[in-house]
């Protein structure tokens, strides 16, 4: 990397930790198209496109940092979890999860914890449940390409074909999946019980995966103790307060919640909040 890069992305930097956000995307782009290759400073400058919602230029970026020289362990792994992110919010959740699935059995970490645990409480929340017939025949047509190949190049080779398994159901491979998920989870709080993000997915895994209200109260309440402006934990707590009819205590939840830092990975974004606020006071 040239003087000149390094100059421009040491800028960009000071002007991101400043939160100049405008002026840090132009000398990061800058940077970038003088050589940048540092990853510390690639990495820094997918965080602001990914909190900016440039989520396809995040992507890209980060391909690219992939191939920088000298990243760390823990660098790779920010990589990872920026990438899952980006996939996320492009509607690809499941490459994201795949990603980090494989890099939580190479490398786990709070990070990992964190993020996959997040994304899988957004799988299987049962609003989003997949269409398991249309993913059948999807599967099934796959398998009947692949066996036709697989019989072709066999014949083509004059040896006995070798074919592949048939696909397993898409709704048992969901539940096994749901199943390793619910247990990741629990490992996430045996690796740092008081990481208030992992106490915070386990709250919503039982309130919006398992419909545990209860349950998912006592992590909420963990969570909250240890960090009392976190976000996403604020709006549930503000969902209990007003089952029990206490408005004002929903929106001083959502209130405090005003001052935090949100990110593509938190349940509601700044607008929800503020329109609950609006709904609320009205």
């Amino acid at each position: 990397m040239g003087l000149m890069a390094s100059l421009k992305a040491q800028k960009a930097y000071a002007l991101h930790g400043k939160g100049r956000t405008k002026e840090a995307l132009e000398a990061y782009e800058e940077a970038v198209k003088a050589g940048l290759d540092n990853p510390r400073y690639l990495l820094s400058y997918s965080v602001l496109l990914i909190r900016s919602g440039e989520f396809e230029k995040a992507r890209d970026l980060l391909k690219k940092t992939e191939k920088a020289p000298g990243m760390t362990e823990e660098q790779k792994t920010q990589l990872f979890t920026n990438y899952a992110a980006c996939m996320y919010r492009l509607g690809s959740i499941d490459k994201g999860i795949s990603l980090l699935e494989k890099r939580a059995l190479r490398a786990p970490s709070g990070m990992l914890y964190q993020t996959l645990g997040y994304l899988y409480v957004e799988k299987f929340d049962p609003s989003h449940l997949p269409d398991f017939a249309a993913m059948d025949a999807d599967n099934e047509k796959r398998h009947e390409e692949a066996v036709s190949l697989a019989r072709e190049q066999a014949q083509a080779a004059g040896v006995e074909p070798s074919l592949p398994e048939p696909p397993v159901s898409a709704r048992d491979a969901y539940l096994q999946q749901k199943e390793r998920a619910a247990k990741f989870l629990e490992e996430s709080i045996d690796y740092d019980d008081e990481d208030t993000i992992c106490l915070d997915n386990m709250g919503q895994w039982h309130y919006r995966v398992l419909g545990d209200k209860e349950k998912a109260r006592e992590y909420f309440l963990k969570a909250i103790e240890l960090k009392e402006d976190q976000i996403d934990t604020l709006w549930f707590l503000s969902r209990y307060a007003l089952e029990e009819g206490n408005t004002e205590k929903a929106v001083e939840y959502l209130t405090k919640a005003l001052d935090g830092r949100f990110s593509p990975l938190n349940y509601k974004t700044k607008q929800d909040f503020e329109a609950e606020i609006a709904r609320l006071k009205a």
